[in-house]
């Protein structure tokens, strides 16, 4: 085939819905993670097992397994025959396309071509899309759950609208209910805001999954970490008996459930339901990282109960116990998963409290050094680096300086409430300290400038400029937020 034909080719394998057009192949994902994850939840039995294959199928491809992808498709295409035979052309648009992208990567133009054209019929039959694109509900909502289990921030937003999309045609559907509600599950955890009960959609969406599924044990365990946020502790302990009940060995209930009894406090609970999943994924670096964050748990409460006093000598051996569990987990975490900037974090911090500050040091600098880091990284590592300088290094100027950076993106985050909290704080006792302090005011105004709050920052610009007449930085602020007259 001429290059010309080639380049043609590609343009079409461009038009197509599939993983091979909806995840940058250049993106910086773990993919021998994302393998480890993928083989890990076929082999436990999970639901939407072709999605799983077909999720693998582009993982393998990434990583030059071009053979291993093909079976991964033909899987996804058996479970598709056999579990859905009278939507098979709508079920299979994803997988075909897959197939599609993969021949093409190994060479073999005319198989590409021969699934594009299969694409073409089922397409034309299903929809006015354009020519190799049918946007039905089974493939928005396949897109979305891919989205999902790629697991980056920056693809919730997207995969909640995807899910919106197949539940306009197909309001009863399950599969794509349950997606709707993780996504909104997951958006909620991280901006850290739930809406009071009654319009909390993520919680009204978990209910929906139980009406047309009363047997979704994860939809349970989930439903149950929502009722926890609002004190329904009584229905929450009732849902999550019965799905370690119904599902006791699957390691998505135990390790949500973990997280149900450690958020409750009973912590050593919570430990043996991570450590029981960890049985069935072994290399789980998310489930080392849970416990590390268990034992990190019994270490604060311990330090808490003890107080200013001289710990006793048992004490003092279970402090120590516990500084080992944690930092074993955290490093175990980022040693199946090198990317794992959390896990990484956490172990930092770990450092700090058993007094390995130069060890903590290491770290943060070889995280500083990093480039490509997503923004959700970029954005705790600032926040960290940033307690560090304020309380382990007393400089309270490279402290401004991280926590700025962490102000520049995903507003309204955890991180981003923490970074804006300290910076308050260290600018209000360095103004307390010295009224005409225009950098603090200064630095405040762009404090209040990110938060959204425009005539607080005009105060703290005009404050500044009273005592540093002329600045241009101040100046230029002001003109920005003024309206123009």
């Amino acid at each position: 085939m001429s290059d010309t034909l080639k380049e043609s080719l590609f343009e079409k394998l461009c038009q197509l819905q599939c993983h091979f057009t909806w995840i940058p192949q250049k993106d910086n994902t773990d993919f021998s993670d994302m393998k480890l994850r993928l083989q890990d939840s076929i082999k436990l039995g999970v639901k939407y097992q072709a999605t799983s294959y077909n999720q693998l199928a582009f993982v393998n491809c990434q990583q030059g397994d071009y053979e291993e992808a093909i079976q991964n498709l033909k899987e996804a295409e058996k479970i598709w025959r056999e579990n859905h035979k009278e939507e098979l052309e709508r079920r299979s648009i994803i997988t075909y396309g897959n197939f599609a992208w993969v021949h093409y990567h190994m060479g073999q133009l005319t198989e590409a071509q021969s699934y594009l054209d299969m694409l073409e019929v089922i397409c034309k039959r299903l929809s006015d899309s354009p020519r190799y694109t049918a946007m039905i509900p089974e493939v928005y909502g396949e897109k979305g759950w891919s989205l999902l289990t790629f697991g980056r921030r920056v693809y919730f937003e997207e995969a909640k609208k995807c899910f919106e999309k197949a539940l306009e045609e197909d309001s009863h559907n399950g599969e794509w209910t349950m997606g709707y509600a993780t996504a909104l599950y997951r958006l909620e955890a991280l901006s850290g805001v739930s809406e009071n009960q009654e319009q909390n959609l993520c919680l009204m969406y978990l209910r929906r999954v139980l009406e047309l599924d009363p047997d979704d044990t994860v939809a349970m365990v989930m439903l149950a970490l929502k009722l926890q946020e609002f004190n329904e502790a009584e229905e929450a302990n009732e849902l999550v008996e019965e799905a370690l009940r119904k599902t006791p060995d699957l390691p998505y209930v135990l390790r949500y459930a973990a997280k149900f009894y450690r958020i409750g406090g009973d912590v050593d609970i919570a430990i043996g339901l991570l450590k029981k999943a960890l049985e069935f994924t072994p290399s789980s670096s998310f489930l080392h990282h849970q416990i590390g964050i268990c034992y990190r748990g019994k270490l604060f409460t311990l330090e808490k109960k003890a107080g200013s006093n001289y710990p006793d000598r048992a004490t003092f051996q279970l402090k120590a116990e516990l500084i080992s569990k944690s930092k074993y987990h955290f490093e175990k975490a980022f040693e199946l998963k090198p990317v794992f900037i959390f896990a990484k974090l956490d172990f930092a911090g770990i450092c700090l409290e058993n007094g390995e500050v130069t060890r903590a040091e290491e770290i943060y600098n070889s995280l500083l050094s990093l480039e490509d880091l997503a923004l959700d990284h970029k954005q705790a590592l600032a926040l960290q680096v940033g307690l560090f300088e304020l309380h382990h290094k007393r400089s309270e100027s490279n402290a401004i300086i991280y926590f700025l950076d962490g102000l520049k993106f995903h507003h309204g985050s955890k991180q981003w409430k923490l970074c804006d909290s300290n910076l308050r704080k260290i600018l209000g006792k360095q103004i307390q300290r010295n009224p005409r302090n225009s950098k603090a005011f200064g630095i405040l105004g762009m404090v209040h400038q990110l938060a959204g709050e425009k005539d607080e920052a005009v105060k703290c610009f005009e404050k500044a400029l009273e005592f540093d007449p002329g600045n241009e930085e101040y100046l230029n602020a002001l003109s920005e937020l003024r309206p123009s007259t």
